[in-house]
C-alpha cells in the first residue's frame, strides 16, 4: 500500500514538474496586474470610452447653449459658473461603472477563476478601481478642453486646475468602493445600473452643479446644501477660481474617506464570503 502511494505520488511529482513552486506575487505587482487587465479590456472594446468621450461633450454643449441664456443671460457667463460643476458631475456619473464592470466578471465566471490565483485578495477591486481613475483623468481633460474651446477661462489658472482635478479624482476613488459593493451584492450589469443611477440622479441634479443654491425654493437650500455632491462642487469651484474653500475641501476629504472605511470595509467582508 505503501509502495503504492509513493508510485502515485511520484506520478503526481512528474506530471507537474519538479521546479520550485513560484511565489505568490505582492500587492503592489497583483493590483498593477489587474490594472493593465482592465486598461486592455478598454483597448479591444474602445466603445467603453463613449462615457468618457462623448457624453461629457454632448452634456456640455446642450446645458450650456439651451440653459446658459435663461440662466445667466449669455453663454460666455454660465458657462464660468458650469464648468467646474459639469467637470464634477461627469466624472462623479463614471463611477458607477467600476460596479458594471466587476458584476460583469462575476457573470461570466471569470471573477471565480481570478479569486482561485495565489495573489493579493483586494487586488482584483483595486486594480479595477486604479484603472478607471485614468477614465476619469481623460473625462476630466474633456470636459476641460471642451469648457475652454466654449469660453471658460478658470481664475485659478494651471495650479488651480491641477489641484481640483486632484481632490476630485481622490473623492471619486472613495466613491467607487461604493458601487464595488454594489457589484458583488446585485445580480446583473443591468440591476448595478438601475440602483446606481437611482441613487446619483438625485445626488447631482439637487445639488449646484447647474445654479446656484441661493435661487432655490427656501425648503429646498438646506437639502441641497448637505448634498455631498454640493460639497464636492463647491470645493472644485473655489479651486479653479483661484480662492480656495478650506471647509469645503475638509469637508469632501472627511467624506471621501469615510465612504473608503466604510464601504471599503463592507466590500472586502462581501468579497471574503464570496471566496
Amino acid at each position: 500500500m505503501t509502495s503504492m502511494s509513493t508510485e502515485a505520488a511520484a506520478k503526481v511529482a512528474r506530471a507537474i514538474g519538479e521546479a520550485a513552486r513560484p511565489e505568490p506575487i505582492g500587492p503592489l505587482a497583483s493590483s498593477a496586474a489587474f490594472t493593465h487587465r482592465a486598461l486592455l479590456k478598454i483597448k479591444h472594446v474602445p466603445e467603453q470610452l463613449m462615457d468618457v468621450t462623448l457624453f461629457p461633450i454632448l452634456f456640455t454643449v446642450m446645458f450650456t447653449f439651451i440653459f446658459g441664456g435663461a440662466i445667466e443671460g449669455s453663454t460666455s457667463a454660465y458657462i464660468q459658473y458650469l464648468a467646474p460643476g459639469i467637470l464634477v458631475q461627469t466624472v462623479v456619473m463614471i463611477t458607477m461603472y467600476t460596479a458594471m464592470n466587476i458584476n460583469d466578471d462575476i457573470d461570466k465566471g471569470v471573477f471565480d477563476r481570478i479569486r482561485a490565483l495565489p495573489v493579493w485578495r483586494p487586488s482584483l477591486m483595486v486594480g479595477a478601481l486604479l484603472a478607471d481613475t485614468l477614465r476619469y483623468t481623460m473625462a476630466s481633460t474633456i470636459i476641460l478642453v471642451v469648457t475652454m474651446l466654449i469660453g471658460y477661462r478658470p481664475p485659478g489658472g494651471v495650479l488651480g486646475i491641477v489641484s481640483a482635478v486632484g481632490l476630485l479624482l481622490v473623492f471619486c476613488f472613495c466613491l467607487s468602493w461604493l458601487w464595488t459593493l454594489f457589484g458583488l451584492m446585485l445580480r446583473t450589469p443591468q440591476a448595478v445600473m438601475g440602483v446606481s443611477m437611482m441613487v446619483m440622479f438625485p445626488l447631482t441634479f439637487l445639488s449646484n452643479v447647474f445654479v446656484s443654491i441661493d435661487t432655490m425654493p427656501g425648503w429646498l437650500q438646506p437639502i441641497v446644501e448637505r448634498n455631498p455632491i454640493s460639497s464636492v462642487v463647491t470645493a472644485v469651484r473655489s479651486l479653479m477660481e483661484g480662492s480656495p474653500d478650506g471647509g469645503a475641501i475638509l469637508t469632501v476629504l472627511l467624506i471621501g474617506a469615510g465612504v473608503l472605511v466604510v464601504f471599503g470595509t463592507l466590500t472586502m467582508r462581501r468579497f471574503s464570503r464570496m471566496s
